[in-house]
């Protein structure tokens, strides 16, 4: 009978096991993957290669700097008379580009997640054309975010665990997703400029990919200087010069200030410890490279992380807003005010050295104010967030600066988009677009200029597996086919989606639905399959109970 026991206790012990991991789940996933985080070496300066001591005689083609926020909501600027806490962080610094150029006031994000996105603006292309349709993110992250969620909520996310065997070679392994990149056949634009010998710099988030041959300084960037991941730390978590705001309902947030490291890495080195507030010291760098290029055309893609999670401010800033009184909201606020002085200190630099007239600086947002922060305003008015295609998800502030060639205060009312900054890059360096290839974008200057009329473009398309959205003309069409749900806007009379008029105009939604099937028999099959599918409620941000006849949509990643 003493083997019989044996046996029971053991089976007892394996099932408490068994039911522990089950519980703790997350736990055992976050643990596992911190054993995997890499070495991260202490602070070493970097020099930045120098250009000619004297600058060229006669005409040299315009710099360009495209500088890219990350989740900023249309309403976290103070451009259009709104901003953060009713106004309370005032951002001059990045409103001048657009009072100094032009503000398009349709200016569409490539996608409403970051990497599909940034894989437009360097391609000039829709990401789904070459099938980089979703956001890379390693397994546990994703197995994570997908199995989380509170008992009372009658819509859950789901992890699609039968198709992580559908995932490319190398993708599956480590808490990142290394393998998960733009294809290498892909041209960036950092390769195009330097054709015309420009001199190519990256700073901060790069989320494009990490393997053998699509890293930044492989993919036409002489200098890269950031992350390859989705994120990073700003600064260490009990560092005395940082106030913190954590999200305790968000896997997200819980994953990130579990894994994400404090560190940068500098072409292709090992990786290191920055040197204070992330995005201080991207632009501190910024600033020295701007001085050792001034006597050469270069192109820099300035993309910090801010000012996406972790939620962390500098203490400085965070004191100066003591007229908010939501913490968290205080905190993003720093964030923002922050930023702002740094895009004014890349501003300031190209003026000391003479450089600002003859400099195209481009300003935008990867995608909308993201849902997970628990802030309801950051992208008013619009309805949405991240990961939506309603306009909160996709609209982003959009700026464009070229003094002699384009007019101050200048605004521009048709739809344009990320798409665009290649070819409108490509055209002010006077290089011809790539025709091996088809470029979706436009040089947008003729047409804000005056010398083009019309729009740039009839439709703009997006797509994130199931959840699919074509905007042609004024008309705005949303399906989501895992939820059997069409949306349908006329933006010329309700630019907030406020009216939806699927039902009351069958035709109309039945001819919208033609058009996007045949933008999409122009796109390629996904990279990699989605293995998330989570709800986004477009009326209010996550934090808040679910409620049944609140509109939601399915974010596929």
């Amino acid at each position: 009978m003493k083997i019989w026991a044996w046996i029971a206790a053991i089976g007892l012990v394996v099932a408490a096991g068994l039911g522990w991991a089950a519980i703790h789940q997350e736990a055992l996933l976050l643990m596992v993957a911190r054993t995997q985080l890499p070495h991260i070496e202490p602070n070493r300066p970097v020099t930045w290669a120098e250009g000619p001591a004297t600058p060229p005689t006669g005409d040299r083609p315009p710099n360009v700097v495209v500088i890219l926020a990350d989740d900023m909501g249309f309403n976290d600027i103070t451009f259009n008379g709104g901003g953060i806490a009713g106004g309370a962080v005032p951002t001059p610094n990045i409103d001048s580009i657009g009072h100094e150029g032009v503000s398009f006031a349709n200016g569409y994000d490539g996608n409403a997640t970051c990497a599909p996105s940034r894989a437009t603006i360097m391609t000039g292309r829709y990401a789904t054309r070459f099938g980089f349709e979703f956001t890379p993110a390693g397994i546990p992250f994703q197995k994570i975010v997908g199995t989380s969620s509170d008992q009372d909520d009658f819509v859950q996310p789901h992890f699609f665990a039968d198709r992580v065997k559908d995932m490319p070679q190398g993708s599956t392994k480590g808490p990142g997703a290394d393998g998960l990149a733009v294809p290498t056949r892909e041209l960036f634009i950092a390769a195009l400029l330097k054709t015309r010998g420009y001199h190519t710099m990256h700073f901060g988030k790069w989320h494009l990919g990490n393997a053998k041959g699509t890293r930044p300084e492989e993919r036409g960037f002489d200098e890269s200087l950031g992350f390859m991941a989705g994120g990073g730390m700003y600064l260490p978590e009990n560092d005395p010069d940082v106030v913190n705001a954590k999200q305790p309902w968000d896997p997200i947030d819980r994953v990130l200030w579990s894994l994400l490291p404090y560190q940068v890495q500098f072409n292709g080195s090992p990786m290191f410890a920055p040197r204070g507030y992330m995005t201080d010291y991207l632009t501190d760098e910024a600033t020295k490279a701007i001085h050792a290029n001034r006597n050469r055309p270069f192109f820099m893609y300035f993309a910090p992380n801010a000012i996406h999670t972790p939620l962390q401010a500098r203490k400085a800033d965070y004191d100066a807003l003591p007229q908010i009184k939501d913490h968290r909201l205080r905190v993003y606020g720093a964030m923002m005010r922050n930023l702002d002085r740094n895009v004014g200190r890349i501003l300031q630099t190209l003026k000391d050295e003479g450089l600002d007239r003859n400099t195209l600086v481009i300003f935008t947002s990867d995608n909308g104010g993201a849902h997970y922060i628990g802030l309801p305003d950051i992208n008013k008015p619009y309805r949405g967030f991240k990961a939506t295609f309603f306009e909160g998800g996709i609209h982003s502030p959009y700026f464009i600066r070229w003094p002699g060639v384009i007019a101050p205060n200048s605004r521009y009312p048709y739809p344009v988009g990320h798409v665009d900054i290649y070819a409108t890059a490509a055209a002010a360096a006077g290089i011809p677009l790539p025709t091996d290839r088809k470029i979706d974008g436009v040089d947008l200057v003729p047409y804000v200029t005056g010398k083009i009329a019309g729009r740039p473009h009839q439709t703009l398309f997006w797509r994130s597996g199931a959840y699919k959205t074509l905007l042609d003309g004024d008309w705005k069409l949303q399906s989501s086919e895992a939820q059997r749900r069409v949306w349908l806007y006329d933006l010329a009379t309700d630019p907030t989606e406020q009216h939806d008029l699927a039902d009351a105009q069958p035709q109309k939604t039945k001819a919208m639905l033609g058009l996007l099937a045949a933008q999409e028999k122009e796109m390629a099959k996904p990279l990699w399959p989605s293995l998330l599918r989570g709800p986004v409620f477009v009326d209010h941000p996550s934090g808040q109970p679910q409620k049944k006849g609140q509109e939601y949509i399915l974010w596929d990643n």
